[in-house]
């Protein structure tokens, strides 16, 4: 059983439309936000790591596949403070003892973010009509349980 997606889920064109509005966003942010730990690349860094384990990581919880977990614990980690470390203790170690402890919860925060976006597999087209066909039959509230998010082989 493989941790990470089949190659067709990282090329879907939705998901990479959602990762490029996301890399800009990031930009933009390191171009205007004065934090001194908050350049271009890194954000490219981490965002491309996010892209391949976050809905994977979230997969392993939601679907209690336990024996995968401390790979999803190492890629939550390594996408969310390890690349960000190392970064920055080769660029600035200053940086990184100043904005460490401040970095970690808010990249967390949009790892678990990005997961839940990421997570479903398939096209837009069928996501849309499928949550279209929950909601039109039972209503918002019961869209979470109804949706499959079985496993594909």
């Amino acid at each position: 059983m493989s941790f990470f997606y089949a190659p067709l889920e990282y090329v879907r064109p939705w998901k990479l439309a959602s990762l490029a509005v996301g890399i800009a966003l990031l930009v933009l942010g390191s171009i205007y936000t004065p934090a001194p730990d908050w350049d271009v690349a890194i954000s490219l860094i981490m965002a491309v790591c996010t892209y391949f384990t976050a809905p994977c990581s979230l997969r392993v919880v939601l679907e209690h596949k336990w024996r995968q977990f401390p790979l999803a614990l190492l890629c939550t980690w390594f996408s969310v403070d390890g690349c960000y470390a190392i970064y920055w203790y080769f660029k600035d170690p200053a940086v990184l003892h100043l904005m460490r402890a401040a970095n970690a919860p808010a990249s967390l925060a949009l790892y678990g973010m990005c997961g839940v976006i990421w997570l479903y597999r398939g096209s837009l087209v069928s996501l849309v009509r499928q949550a279209g066909a929950v909601v039109s039959r039972r209503g918002a509230g019961q869209l979470r349980r109804s949706i499959k998010f079985e496993v594909h082989s």
